[in-house]
């Protein structure tokens, strides 16, 4: 059997037009702004004036990923088109895709199979210009920042604590590191400078947790942008930027309405990444969708350690939002491979490698379950190699958690793959009360609260500061900013700060080399191991195969 490529089957979807899916969406002509046919903004004046009481909230996260793939966002959208199938009123809330993934290596973020949201070319690359908007802000900020500092420096500011970076929405590891301002007096002040990616930049995670314009200019005037050299803060609004910069991010506040290929209002807006940032969809969108759908389907970044944990410890907790119910996905080839399977040999039943990785999801499970006090239903994406005798046996270890089991096959049915799912989604929305809880309390010191992820979530022994982390978590409790929620900066290839540690490792510490307030966004930042704020293209990146035909249709995208 030969299997259509994701871009073919997007393209031969026959798309309603935008305006059918607001009707569909309970979004009125009048806060509708049209990108073409098929894509639209929502005026954020909806939300004040609309009566619709909220819906239910479903978070959908996943296991540690792995290089065999889960199919979160997959299943996410397919998730949603179940639930239409079932008669009820539900609209999905997704993060944009990243052009720096898209050209690399990992691929876009608008789904797969029959479970896709389009035109999923525009929202893979450029959409309706909200990456280019947050981009320009932040740089617009960078070059306000370092024009004070050639017109006389009236601030004090040491270009040695200079915090703010220029970005790019690319993988481009040859900016990471550079040295600026040469050739001259009339040229700047030389120092080192270096790029983050678009989806790092705090702009970003400002736009995804503002609730107005005027939320997001307050936010955008607290940004740390440096100090002086007796470390007080210097901030964008002392440099007079942030009315600029909100100018510029005024239209991309606004949610993106688009579909799935089933007709499913979709909202997708902004697209923090989780091993960096916060990784979830905006504030907006997600407030847009509970009120536009009786169910509201959502999906945060990479595993339940990070995507989950910051959509509930950071998102949940500053937006004042609760979820129903969570959907952990998982598939038997990622959970062998946490077993120590190498991906050859990953089409062999192998119930010995699955009883190993299986560990990984039931951490995952118990989180959410323990920690979080959340509903929880696992949802197996299967693969047509997938035996009974392993799906069997995750049945039988998640229902010793007190957990469901439900197979998934959306990336080759659509809805109709989904609608198992859905029907205990359902279920666990009527029948199932949960008592959300947070991993950590605001009024514990920063070193507490990293403790408690990492023991909680993570699984973990404990956290390993070095000096210079050290340091910097009492300069910013002097400053006042340890009562902010924490944002870890972490692998996504494991629960420890090691990629190499598959599975659900134990008797590990977590060490952290850095921490950083991000004071717009209102977090608080923690670097550990390798991570880097900008990525660099794989030795044959995705780039190379995407192309354009005379028509203007692109192939090669997946």
């Amino acid at each position: 059997m030969e299997y259509k490529s994701d871009i073919q089957i997007a393209q031969e979807c026959e798309m309603l037009h935008i305006d059918e899916i607001a009707r569909r969406a309970h979004v009125d002509d009048k806060y509708i702004e049209h990108y073409g046919r098929y894509k639209a903004k929502v005026d954020l004046s909806l939300l004040s004036e609309t009566d619709r009481p909220d819906g239910k909230l479903i978070l959908v996260t996943a296991i540690t990923p792995t290089p065999a793939g889960e199919g979160k966002t997959t299943t996410t959208i397919g998730l949603a088109d179940g639930l239409k199938r079932i008669g009820k009123d539900v609209v999905v809330a997704l993060r944009e895709p990243s052009l720096g993934p898209v050209f690399g290596i990992k691929g876009g973020a608008a789904g797969g199979g029959y479970a896709q949201v389009v035109p999923m070319e525009d929202i893979n690359l450029h959409f309706t210009g909200d990456f280019h908007a947050i981009g320009a802000a932040n740089n617009l900020l960078a070059a306000m920042l370092d024009n004070h500092i050639q017109q006389g420096n009236a601030l004090g500011i040491d270009v040695r604590k200079i915090t703010w970076k220029r970005c790019v929405d690319m993988n481009d590891r040859q900016l990471r590191n550079i040295v600026g301002g040469l050739g001259g007096r009339i040229n700047g002040v030389p120092r080192e400078d270096g790029f983050d990616i678009t989806v790092a930049s705090e702009i970003m995670a400002v736009l995804c947790l503002s609730s107005s314009i005027a939320d997001l200019k307050a936010r955008l005037s607290r940004i740390i942008v440096g100090y002086t050299a007796d470390d007080t803060p210097v901030t964008c609004g002392q440099l007079n930027a942030a009315g600029a910069m909100a100018a510029l991010l005024k239209d991309a506040l606004k949610p993106n309405l688009v579909q799935t290929l089933e007709g499913t209002p979709a909202f997708v807006h902004g697209g923090p990444f989780a091993n960096i940032a916060h990784g979830c969809n905006s504030v907006m969108a997600t407030r847009l969708a509970l009120k536009m759908g009786d169910y509201t389907v959502t999906e945060a970044g990479f595993g339940a350690d990070l995507g989950a944990e910051k959509f509930l410890d950071i998102k949940c907790r500053m937006a004042g939002l609760t979820p129903d119910a969570v959907v952990v996905v998982a598939t038997v080839r990622a959970l062998k491979m946490h077993g120590g399977l190498p991906k050859t040999a990953l089409a062999t039943e192998d119930l010995e490698a699955l009883e190993k990785g299986i560990p990984n999801l039931l951490r995952h499970v118990s989180n959410m379950k323990n920690v979080y006090k959340l509903p929880c239903v696992v949802a197996v994406n299967r693969f047509p190699t997938d035996t009974d005798a392993e799906i069997d046996f995750i049945i039988q270890k998640c229902r010793e958690l007190g957990v469901n089991t439900v197979l998934s096959t959306v990336w080759a049915d659509g809805g109709k793959g989904g609608e198992a799912l859905a029907k205990e989604v359902v279920r666990l929305c009527e029948e199932e009360k949960g008592d959300f809880t947070f991993s950590y309390d605001l009024d514990c010191s920063i070193e507490e609260k990293i403790e408690a992820v990492v023991k909680k979530v993570y699984g973990g022994d404990g956290v390993v500061l070095t000096p210079n982390a050290k340091k910097q978590v009492d300069m910013l409790t002097k400053l006042g900013y340890d009562k902010m929620p924490i944002c870890v900066a972490k692998t996504q290839y494991s629960f420890s700060d090691d990629p190499t540690k598959l599975g659900a490792p134990e008797g590990f510490t977590v060490t952290v080399k850095n921490v950083k307030v991000s004071a717009g966004a209102g977090f608080i930042v923690v670097l550990t191991g390798d991570i880097m704020t900008m990525p660099g293209l794989p030795k044959v990146p995705a780039a190379e195969r995407i192309d354009v035909d005379d028509n203007g249709v692109i192939t090669g995208l997946f």
